[in-house]
């Protein structure tokens, strides 16, 4: 467990060599490209949303908080090949810094079964699925409005950006649907683009100048 600059927590993989988070901030980051260039740009009073990469459950606990603001009913899918044991989840401090924070709600989001649809709340169900990216059938699945891509870095899991698996993503998305990430690498730009989202380098979170928010283009 290492403290990030803004005080939350953030998890360290050896074996990439990488942190789950920015060090400068993981509620920054998470809140910075998730919420504010994702979230809050979807007027939906309805939404589902494609996680790439549950990990400390962070971007959806902030996606829960914020339908007690905007009242939208949201279906949370998340997909995750290695989930974190209660032991490391259950001490993470996120409750406790962000306001209007609920240990509760973070904790039925990490007891939510795998594999199948749970409601948290009225307005917020998660549906944490246990699998390889690659092997996803997206056929079951609502078509996503929102894309969050929270995959470990194109250079430490380079199978995970591909052009065919955004490819496999953009084909179940909505007309309109974004896609938010904080990597602004250019081949992932391009790879984007070309499975039909138009890209935009935005500013990124504290500690990184840019990130990458995508819009499905429309047919014609």
């Amino acid at each position: 467990m290492i403290k990030t600059a803004d005080g939350s927590d953030t998890l360290f993989v050896r074996e990439l060599d990488e942190h789950y988070h920015s060090t400068f901030g993981a509620i920054q980051e998470s809140t910075h490209v998730f919420i504010e260039a994702g979230l809050r740009k979807c007027e939906q009073s309805q939404l589902s949303i494609l996680e790439v990469g549950f990990g400390t459950g962070l971007n959806a606990y902030l996606t829960i908080l914020e339908t007690f603001k905007t009242k939208q009913s949201i279906r949370y899918i998340t997909i995750e090949k290695y989930p974190l044991p209660p032991s490391i989840w259950e001490v993470l401090n996120y409750p406790t810094l962000i306001p209007g924070g609920s240990s509760e709600l973070f904790r039925k989001i990490h007891e939510a079964a795998w594999n199948e649809e749970v409601k948290i709340t009225d307005c917020f169900s998660i549906l944490k699925i246990a699998s390889d990216l690659s092997n996803i059938d997206y056929s079951f699945l609502p078509l996503f409005e929102l894309i969050f891509f929270d995959a470990f870095s194109p250079g430490k899991q380079p199978e995970l950006w591909t052009t065919s698996i955004f490819r496999q993503i953009s084909a179940h998305c909505s007309s309109a649907a974004k896609f938010v990430t904080y990597c602004a690498k250019g081949e992932v730009r391009r790879s984007l683009n070309v499975v039909g989202f138009a890209t935009e380098r935005i500013p990124g979170p504290h500690g990184k100048r840019e990130m990458l928010r995508g819009t499905k283009a429309s047919l014609a």
